[in-house]
């Protein structure tokens, strides 16, 4: 379905120093940098999968899903989707593929949503039937039957984006690339967009790559993570087995009665008050019923809650790794 082989790109970009004499010499002379924002970009994705593709800003996310979709061209490599070269058959490429940006539209701002959606219906030339069926259906599963009747400037942010959603969707794309798309939405709107994706992967068999910060997405929607950093693929693989890995650190939280207690080795402190502690503790050294025991032995224990690492400190903690 997709396949990316020692990708790269480069982007020239113009830097000067501040002040107004800087400015006017830049007008006769510019100072330019070569950035590298991708270094040997190689990964396989199979139809049906859903893939979260992850890294710090400036690591090269966008980058690669726009050689992907086609709006970027890479300086070597090859990149095939769908068996095209994105760029070169864009518009056979475009009508098979849906990309949503968390912060970039694709509505018109000043007219009703279903405009926007009947316009897009002639742009892809979607058969009448067709787009009834679908909008119907997106409709239905997102909620927006009120909505679309509404120009977007007036729309709440997790309204516009379940409809820009939609709108990536009429077509029946067979890919689904998605950056950033729950950015800015309150929890019950992040809720609504997620169990979205997840029925349209399970009814159409659509390909989903999502890009984003929140790893809470991640956990609920990928069972593959691709993680990248300096514009190189640090790591390939499942999210389950990420969890392996940093399964042998469980957080710590006992309220208590009496005065501090002592940590024994395998525990480290995140913070200690009088009647609260939280530490991190590494069973490889100390098993947690042993923890948990000596905890009692020295207070008395009012509360205990014991949990793994969050996908979020998971991610932490490979950036650390790697240095990025």
């Amino acid at each position: 379905m997709i396949e990316l082989k020692n990708i790269n790109k480069t982007f020239k970009v113009a830097r000067r120093n501040s002040g107004f004499s800087e400015a006017a010499k830049s007008f006769f002379r510019r100072d330019y940098e070569l950035i590298q924002a991708l270094k040997d970009i190689t990964f396989t994705i199979k139809e049906g999968e859903m893939v979260g593709y992850i890294g710090p800003n400036g690591a090269g996310k966008s980058s690669t899903i726009k050689i992907m979709s086609g709006i970027l061209t890479q300086d070597s490599g090859e990149c095939i989707v769908n068996g095209r070269i994105p760029w070169k058959e864009r518009i056979s490429h475009v009508s098979e593929i849906g990309v949503v940006f968390g912060q970039r539209s694709q509505l018109w701002w000043d007219v009703p949503v279903i405009d926007s959606f009947e316009l897009i219906k002639d742009i892809y030339k979607i058969p009448p039937k067709t787009y009834r069926v679908n909008l119907d259906e997106l409709i239905s599963l997102l909620n927006i039957g009120e909505v679309i009747k509404t120009p977007a400037r007036q729309l709440s942010l997790g309204q516009r984006t379940r409809c820009e959603i939609a709108a990536s969707l009429l077509h029946n794309p067979k890919i689904l690339f998605l950056d950033e798309p729950t950015i800015g939405l309150d929890a019950v709107s992040k809720i609504a967009v997620r169990e979205f994706i997840k029925t349209t992967n399970q009814r159409h068999n659509t390909t989903v790559i999502l890009t984003t910060h929140d790893m809470q997405d991640i956990e609920a929607l990928t069972e593959r993570i691709i993680l990248i950093g300096k514009g190189q693929i640090l790591l390939d693989g499942a999210l389950t087995e990420l969890k392996k890995r940093y399964s042998d650190k469980k957080t710590i939280t006992v309220e208590y009665t009496g005065n501090k207690f002592t940590l024994d080795e395998g525990m480290t402190c995140l913070e200690q008050l009088k009647g609260h502690a939280k530490f991190v503790l590494d069973t490889n050294i100390l098993s947690v019923s042993k923890a948990i025991s000596e905890i009692s032995r020295q207070v008395e224990v009012l509360d205990i809650s014991i949990s793994g690492a969050t996908a979020e400190e998971m991610v932490v903690s490979l950036y650390e790794e790697y240095k990025i």
